[in-house]
């Protein structure tokens, strides 16, 4: 039986471009740091190299430990202690302008909402490789608050990263539920889809979908889950217009008979869950790097 849902949120409950994100990112911390004695490329291989001493983290210690003792081997001790505060005021000051690589579709705050008015718990499992300052951020610009959530994880809380499967056993831990009780919902084929080797569900949404082994997602992308009774999960659709994809994000419906605002027990049928995607841009749009400014963008479809 279902108890809880676990979220990705980059690409997944905010619509991104992964690629552009990361170049805005990078270009904006570039430029915090430059007047501190930070060349730029060597800066951005350190937060690089720090990432993968994060992924690599056997739960030995924080992935927050994990990156600044990477990045200390670069810059030195003195210098990583004495100018963590800039990283902190980069958050706080400009990291928000990062928003414009992630165009918010209110579904997201809808569907997660309505899950917990079923009486599912719903936790944030993003990968832990930010600050929380900067977590909560991307949170907000997805129209959801930390609050929303049971947890959510960020560098400072875990000691694992995707694609490591302790991080989902971790995870189902923190719930107090075992794994098989949990569904993972993400846009990473790799990185969220290995959720399925602890014996969570799983489903890959394809709106930003990153597939970088090219696996055979339909397995992913089609399911209904007989565990959880009536549980019919449809991917984004075709558009019939104009024979394109348009970019759908996940929404999800309130079962027949349930009224708003009621909490029926998990697993029962008549809390059954219908999950669809909602159009948020038009019938010509591929992707949402392409959509953002046109007048397309808030069309919806089915």
């Amino acid at each position: 039986m279902i108890k809880a849902i676990l979220f990705d949120l980059d690409g997944t409950l905010l619509p991104m471009d992964q690629d552009e994100f990361t170049k805005g990112y990078f270009k904006l911390l570039a430029a915090k740091l430059a007047p501190y004695g930070y060349e730029p490329k060597t800066l951005i291989d350190t937060v690089w190299a720090g990432t993968a001493a994060m992924v690599k983290n056997t739960g030995v210690q924080t992935n927050e430990a994990a990156f600044w003792e990477r990045f200390s081997r670069t810059y030195g001790a003195e210098k990583t202690e004495r100018d963590k505060p800039l990283f902190e005021n980069f958050y706080a000051d400009d990291f928000e302008r990062a928003s414009v690589f992630c165009p918010r579709n209110d579904k997201a705050a809808e569907t997660v909402a309505k899950i917990q008015r079923l009486g599912y718990r719903v936790a944030l499992a993003t990968n832990p490789i930010f600050p929380s300052i900067a977590t909560c951020a991307r949170i907000r610009w997805a129209g959801l608050a930390p609050e929303d959530f049971a947890f959510v994880t960020t560098y400072e809380n875990s000691a694992y990263c995707k694609p490591n499967p302790d991080y989902y056993r971790d995870a189902a831990q923190r719930l107090g539920l075992s794994p098989e009780e949990c569904l993972m919902v993400g846009n990473d084929a790799q990185e969220d889809m290995i959720a399925e080797t602890t014996g969570m569900k799983v489903f890959l949404l394809t709106d930003c979908l990153i597939n970088r082994d090219g696996a055979d997602i339909s397995v992913w992308t089609d399911a209904v889950f007989p565990c959880w009774t009536s549980m019919a999960i449809r991917n984004r659709t075709q558009s019939s217009s104009a024979g394109r994809r348009g970019c759908f994000l996940l929404s999800m419906n309130l079962p027949t008979g349930v009224a708003a605002g009621s909490a029926p027990t998990p697993g029962d049928g008549n809390s059954a869950i219908s999950m669809t995607t909602t159009r948020i841009c038009g019938p010509e749009c591929w992707n949402c790097r392409h959509c953002r400014g046109k007048s397309a963008k808030n069309s919806t479809g089915p």
